[in-house]
């Protein structure tokens, strides 16, 4: 392999590390929990109040940040174009699996709702991260942000 070819790789191995690594460990993280009977048992205190949609919605919108990130930045220019879909779609279907997961789990159910709140949560981390950053960008190029530009 010559060294243009062993560049390329050793860049794509660090993309794939930094940016998809993170994805599966927390998709991981969230089957784990999904395969205890009792998780909110697991929670730190602080958490055990707070509803469990509210729950769905943030521990989903962690990982549509995640899936966003790695699509924006560890994908092809085409598939970057379309991150904040890709994430969303991607954190939807995960969802899905997990409800299904929940039903062969004994004391848990798979419900509706929920898979509603992780849909929703993962286009809220995915939409949120995608503004953040062309926030960013807005400001390191001077431009004031619109608030009514959709951001890709």
């Amino acid at each position: 392999m010559d060294a243009a070819q062993q560049k390329f790789s050793n860049a794509v191995w660090e993309k794939a590390l930094l940016y998809w690594v993170p994805v599966l460990i927390y998709a991981a993280t969230i089957f784990y929990l999904s395969s205890l009977p009792k998780p909110h048992e697991q929670l730190p205190e602080f958490l055990r109040d707070l509803s469990d949609k509210f729950l769905h919605l943030l521990e989903y919108g962690i990982l549509g940040a995640l899936w966003y990130r790695a699509f924006r930045w560890a994908s092809g220019p085409r598939i970057a174009a379309s991150a904040v879909l890709l994430a969303m779609v991607a954190g939807s279907i995960y969802g899905i699996t997990d409800e299904v997961h929940q039903a062969f789990v004994p004391m848990r159910t798979a419900s509706l709702l929920d898979w509603i709140a992780d849909t929703l949560g993962s286009a809220i981390g995915a939409r949120g991260l995608s503004w953040i950053e062309q926030c960013r960008r807005d400001q390191v190029s001077g431009r004031s942000v619109d608030q009514t530009t959709p951001v890709s």
